[in-house]
C-alpha cells in the first residue's frame, strides 16, 4: 500500500498502529475504451484490506481521489464486493471511506452493475454486520445510496459532499440559496448523517464507535469489565429531566455516552452507553438543550415528531438485530401540532410504536417526567411491551394534562373548580402510585438511584428469550 496517498492515510489514522493488511493491491480496470490504460488506475482507486480498532478485526475499503477521482468503476466495484464476502464470512464490521467522483463514465454499463453489486452487498449484510460510512469527499448520485444504505454514516464538515442530485440541479434552487450537498444540510435537516466534523474527528467518532458495537447479530451486546461503581448515586440526576443527553451520560459507566444524530430530531437523544461494562441503547425525550456549565441553551417541545420518530426507530432497529438491550427514558406530553407535522406524523409514531414492540431484546422504561396519551404509549411502555417499567415519584401517568382534563371535564364551572379539579385528577389519575396500582408500573425509584435500578433490571433480563409468531417480516 502506498503510503503517499490521503486513502491510505486516512486508513492508517483510523486503525490500530500497523494492523493495517491490504488485500487486492495489483487490481487495475479492465477497461481500454476512451483510451484508458490498465497502468493508470492503480488500485484502481479503492485501497482494501482488514484491521484492528481496539483490537477489534474490521475491514476497511478507502477510495482514491488521486485516481480517476475514485470513480468506481468494475474492478473497483469488485474489491469492495470482495471485502464484503469476507466480512460476512468471518462476522465483522466493514467500514467505508468515501470520496469518490462516482460513476465510471469510461466504463459505462460496467460501471453501472458494479454499484448494483455493491448495493446487493450492502443489502444482504444490513443486520448481520455493523456498516459505517465515512464522507471524505464526494458523494453523489447513486454513490449517495452507499451510506444511505449503511447503520452509521459520518461527514467532514468542509470539503464532504453528499448528494443524489447536486444543489444547482434542484428545481428553483442554487448552492449559494441552500447547499443540499453540506454535511450541515445532511445532518440537520435529511438526518442521513449521524456526526459531522473535521476528518481526524470522524476517525476518532467510528473508533469510538466499534467500542460500542457487536462485531455481529451473532455476538451480543459488547461486554467489557467495569471498572465503575454499579451502585453509584447521582442526585444531580433529577435535574436532568430536561436534556436527556446528560442524564444518559450521568448513568452511563464512566459517564461516556456516545449519541448519534444529535443534531436531526433534536427532541429525542439516542445513543449507545455501557451499564456494568454491556452496550445498551438509549432512547430517550429531550425538551431542553443544556451547554457545557449546565445553562440552557434551546428549548424543545416534550413532544413526538416525525423527525424523533424516525431517528428513534431506526435505532431501535438496528439495536434489535444486533441483540443490544434498549433503555427508555420517557418524558412526553403528545405529538408535535402543526400542518408540516401532521403530513407523517402518524405514520412516524407507528413506525416508532411499531420498532419497540418488535424488538425482542431486553427492554426496560423509565418515566422520568410525563408520559401522556398515546405518545407516552409509543414510548416503549409496558403495553407494546416493555419488561420493566420504572418511574420517578414525581412522574405523571395517564391520558392528558390535569388541567386540559378538567376544562373538558367541567367546562364554564370557573376557574376555582377547574384548577380543585385538576388538582384532583393529578393526584388520582396521573400519579406514579395509581399506575403502579394497576400494574403499568413496576417500580417507583428515587431518581437518583436510577442507574443502580436500571443495571439490576439488564442483569436480570440478561437470558431474556421471546418468540413470536412465524413470518417472513411486518410491513410497517
Amino acid at each position: 500500500m502506498s503510503t503517499t496517498s490521503k486513502a491510505s492515510q486516512r486508513i492508517n489514522a483510523l486503525l490500530d498502529d500497523n494492523s493495517f493488511v491490504e488485500i487486492g493491491a495489483l487490481v487495475t480496470a479492465r477497461a481500454t475504451d476512451f483510451n484508458m490504460k490498465p497502468d493508470e488506475t492503480p488500485s484502481d482507486g479503492c485501497i482494501t484490506g482488514y484491521g484492528v480498532i481496539h483490537g477489534k478485526p474490521v475491514y476497511v475499503y478507502s477510495q482514491d481521489a488521486s485516481v480517476m477521482n475514485g470513480s468506481v468503476g468494475e474492478m473497483h466495484a469488485r474489491k469492495i464486493v470482495g471485502l464484503y464476502d469476507l466480512a460476512m464470512k468471518t462476522g465483522s464490521p466493514v467500514i467505508g471511506l468515501i470520496d469518490s467522483a462516482g460513476l465510471r463514465l469510461q466504463e459505462a454499463t460496467d460501471a453501472l452493475n458494479a454499484f448494483g453489486t455493491i448495493y446487493g452487498k450492502q443489502v444482504c449484510a444490513s443486520g448481520v454486520i455493523p456498516q459505517i460510512t465515512a464522507v471524505l469527499g464526494s458523494c453523489g448520485g447513486g454513490l449517495a445510496l452507499f451510506p444511505a444504505m449503511t447503520d452509521f454514516t459520518f461527514m467532514e464538515e468542509k470539503n464532504g459532499k453528499l448528494f443524489v442530485n447536486a444543489p444547482n440541479a434542484l428545481d428553483g434552487n442554487v448552492i449559494t440559496k441552500c447547499d443540499s450537498s453540506s454535511a450541515a444540510f445532511q445532518s440537520q435537516e435529511s438526518g442521513l448523517v449521524d456526526a459531522a466534523a473535521d476528518e481526524a474527528q470522524i476517525l476518532e467518532k467510528i473508533r469510538a464507535l466499534i467500542a460500542f458495537l457487536p462485531s455481529n447479530s451473532s455476538e451480543g451486546s459488547d461486554i467489557v469489565e467495569c471498572s465503575d461503581d454499579l451502585n453509584r448515586v447521582n442526585p444531580e440526576l433529577s435535574g436532568c429531566v430536561g436534556d436527556t443527553a446528560i442524564a444518559l451520560s450521568i448513568l452511563a459507566d464512566n459517564n461516556d455516552f456516545f449519541e448519534v444524530k444529535a443534531d436531526y430530531g433534536k427532541d429525542m437523544t439516542v445513543g449507545f452507553l455501557k451499564l456494568d461494562g454491556v452496550t445498551v441503547g438509549a432512547v430517550a425525550n429531550r425538551s431542553e438543550i443544556c451547554d457545557e456549565e449546565g445553562k440552557t441553551v434551546e428549548k424543545l417541545d416534550a413532544v413526538l415528531s416525525c423527525q424523533g420518530c424516525e431517528k428513534a426507530a431506526d435505532f431501535v432497529n438496528f439495536c434489535d438485530a444486533f441483540e443490544i438491550p434498549v433503555l427508555t427514558l420517557t418524558n412526553v406530553k403528545g405529538y408535535k401540532a402543526d400542518v408540516c407535522s401532521e403530513k407523517g406524523i402518524a405514520r412516524a409514531a407507528a413506525r416508532l410504536t411499531y420498532a419497540f414492540a418488535n424488538a425482542t431484546v431486553p427492554k426496560v422504561n423509565v418515566v422520568i417526567g410525563k408520559a401522556l396519551g398515546t405518545a407516552g404509549i409509543a414510548m416503549n411502555s409496558k403495553a407494546i411491551g416493555a419488561d420493566i417499567t420504572m418511574a420517578w415519584p414525581d412522574a405523571q401517568i395517564g391520558t392528558m394534562d390535569g388541567k386540559l382534563a378538567a376544562k373538558i371535564m367541567y367546562e364554564g364551572q370557573g376557574a376555582d373548580m377547574i384548577n380543585e379539579k385538576a388538582a384532583e385528577y393529578e393526584a388520582l389519575k396521573l400519579s406514579t402510585a395509581g399506575a403502579a396500582r394497576r400494574g403499568y408500573v413496576d417500580q417507583i425509584v428515587e431518581a437518583a438511584d436510577t442507574r443502580k435500578y436500571v443495571i439490576g433490571a439488564f442483569e436480570m433480563l440478561f437470558t431474556k428469550s421471546e418468540d413470536r409468531p412465524a413470518k417472513k417480516h411486518g410491513t410497517v
